[in-house]
């Protein structure tokens, strides 16, 4: 790492002090793009998807589904 900093700081145009030149943000850029493809390839599990899905269902349809009497529910928006 010290080396990177050290190559940075030779090739680097000079940067107001406590930022970071374009350079070093492309590097960061690139490694955490390097890092995270493997988690986004992963997808999303199976019970995220049940639970996305179930949450996308309109209240009112939730509630028939669910075998819910009355529709006069307080939902807290008093």
């Amino acid at each position: 790492m010290k080396d990177v900093k050290s190559q940075a700081s030779k090739n680097a145009a000079p940067r107001k002090p406590g930022g970071l030149n374009a350079e070093i943000q492309s590097r960061i850029g690139h490694q955490l793009r390097a890092m995270y493809d493997d988690v986004v390839r992963q997808g999303v599990p199976d019970r995220f998807t049940d639970l996305i899905r179930k949450l996308d269902v309109p209240a009112a349809q939730s509630h028939v589904e669910n075998g819910g009497g009355s529709t006069d529910q307080n939902d807290g928006r008093e």
